[in-house]
């Protein structure tokens, strides 16, 4: 039974969809739609897209926020330290959607290294024919190079090894349990390998890492492939090193500034772009909506929050 001393806002938009799985719980309100101020005395959860920057101007308005509950694993968006100031706790979902950011990106370096789209395009437009015939590397030979080795490097790795291919990593801190090679720098890092995975968590300290010497680095043959955050790859000097050559491909599936702008890329050569889908199957929303409803039980019910994010 809804209880209406307990309300709970929905911050984003584009995560209206959660309104009607908490509504039979909870009083839920919509940020972009008037609350009387009864009803914003009420609410002491804010239900956030952890990736997306929140405006802390919004608290001034919902005086009893005990929580900022991210539906998403990522919570890059929330400035933490802020937030323990206020006495707000923060939650995040964990272990949702690794695997399947990790098929996304496999998915984007199978379509790039075998010319997917582009022999689609070629199908379709009438341009196949016996005498052309496209060739591509063999996935064999390729060297993989991931950045991060948290839950999505690591399930990156176990499919690159199960394909029986080479592969090493770096991250800022060496890892026990990694039983894979750790290049001493990202830019070795970079010029050691045929293929980059982008899988760090993004942080003020980490903006642009991946920088233009690590693109040069990875050079004309190499490609690039961000399934983490937009902010860690240095989009401007991406786009004129894939008009100069002197990268050989990205396959993007985050952004800078999301939703990006279309004509940004429209004259960007060897790219693959999808709308930040990596993580977005029925799957990991459904184990993603359980561990929001979890975290918000135990914070109406004063019990310990399942999935907190501690402030380092």
């Amino acid at each position: 039974m809804r209880d209406h001393s307990q309300g709970v806002l929905i911050v984003n938009e584009h995560i209206d969809f959660v309104a009607r799985k908490l509504a039979a719980k909870y009083s839920v309100f919509k940020a972009w739609e008037a609350i009387a101020p009864a009803d914003q005395a009420s609410v002491k959860a804010l239900v956030v897209a952890g990736e997306a920057a929140f405006d802390r101007s919004i608290v001034s308005d919902f005086p009893n926020v005990r929580l900022i509950a991210c539906l998403t694993s990522g919570y890059d968006g929330i400035d933490l330290a802020w937030a323990a100031g206020r006495g707000i706790d923060v939650t995040h979902a964990v272990g949702v959607n690794h695997d399947d950011v990790a098929d996304h990106a496999l998915g984007l370096m199978i379509a790039w290294e075998r010319g997917l789209v582009e022999g689609n395009q070629a199908v379709l437009s009438g341009k196949w024919s016996a005498e052309r015939k496209t060739l591509t590397r063999s996935m064999q030979e390729l060297r993989i190079g991931i950045v991060g080795m948290g839950a999505i490097g690591k399930a990156i790795a176990a499919r690159c090894v199960g394909f029986k291919l080479d592969v090493e990593w770096w991250g800022p801190h060496p890892k026990p349990d990694i039983d894979l090679r750790r290049r001493e720098t990202l830019t070795d890092l970079a010029a050691a390998s045929d293929v980059l995975f982008v899988c760090s968590r993004a942080e003020r300290a980490n903006r642009h890492m991946i920088s233009d010497e690590v693109q040069n680095a990875l050079g004309p043959n190499g490609l690039l492939i961000n399934v983490a955050r937009g902010s860690l790859v240095d989009e401007d000097a991406l786009i004129l090193n894939l008009k100069s050559g002197r990268l050989g491909g990205a396959a993007l599936d985050v952004f800078e500034t999301e939703p990006t702008d279309p004509g940004r890329w429209r004259d960007v050569p060897n790219v693959i772009l999808t709308p930040h889908t990596g993580g977005a199957t029925l799957k990991a929303i459904s184990k993603m909506i359980t561990q929001l409803e979890s975290n918000l039980d135990a914070l109406f019910d004063g019990k310990e929050l399942v999935t907190p994010v501690t402030l380092q």
